[in-house]
């Protein structure tokens, strides 16, 4: 495991590259991907790094009710990729030169978040201000190859893909349930019927990583 300083050393040599960069954090659930990414951003400093959830592209509750999927929150097609996706390409910048020029991000682009307390996405909440050169973007699917979620490992400038001890990572989701309001047995319940599908593909992926992190 590299330690957090030779990780926010190459995520400031990924930022210093030129134009804006784009660095994927991913992993299964649980594994740390949200708090990574708030390291090396609160290392590089605001001016330098913003994280850009995947989370914030969770469909609405009352729209997984209606499509009969609210028992299966989390997975793959629980999401709006394609609107992720799309982020991501302005996130990039939309102007290239024919010779491949770096891209041009001249506007603030607003990216929505993922609030766990209310358990539902906040359009417009975290704003990417046209100076930053390199945004953080963490989640489970960042490696997947299936529809939509294809097109996002090629607009990633680097991935890395987090793998912890599985005991430890399961240990932290029940925790995490229960934090959020369910009841141990129940948060049990969920992380296996739900959760651990969920990180058996995302564990398919992470080949496609330029960096595995085996955290503890």
């Amino acid at each position: 495991m590299q330690t957090t300083t030779e990780l926010v050393a190459r995520a400031a040599a990924l930022a210093a590259r030129g134009g804006r960069r784009i660095l994927g954090i991913a992993g299964p659930p649980g594994a740390g991907k949200s708090t990574l990414a708030a390291r090396l951003a609160e290392a590089l400093g605001p001016e330098t790094a913003v994280v850009v959830p995947m989370d914030g592209f969770h469909l609405a509750q009352a729209e997984l009710v209606r499509v009969g999927r609210a028992d299966r929150k989390g997975a793959p097609d629980t999401f709006d990729a394609a609107g992720y996706v799309s982020l991501l390409r302005r996130l990039r910048g939309s102007d290239r030169s024919e010779a491949g020029a770096d891209p041009v991000c001249a506007a603030t682009v607003y990216a929505p978040a993922f609030d766990r307390a209310l358990e539902e996405p906040i359009a417009g909440s975290i704003p990417v201000t046209p100076g930053v050169p390199l945004v953080i973007t963490e989640g489970n699917y960042l490696l997947h190859d299936a529809g939509e979620w294809a097109s996002v490992r090629p607009l990633l400038d680097e991935a890395w893909y987090l793998a912890p001890d599985e005991d430890l990572r399961v240990r932290r989701l029940v925790d995490r349930h229960v934090r959020h309001g369910k009841d141990p047995a129940h948060a049990r319940a969920w992380v296996d019927r739900s959760d651990e599908p969920n990180a058996r593909l995302v564990a398919a992926g992470r080949h496609r990583a330029d960096l595995v992190l085996d955290a503890g």
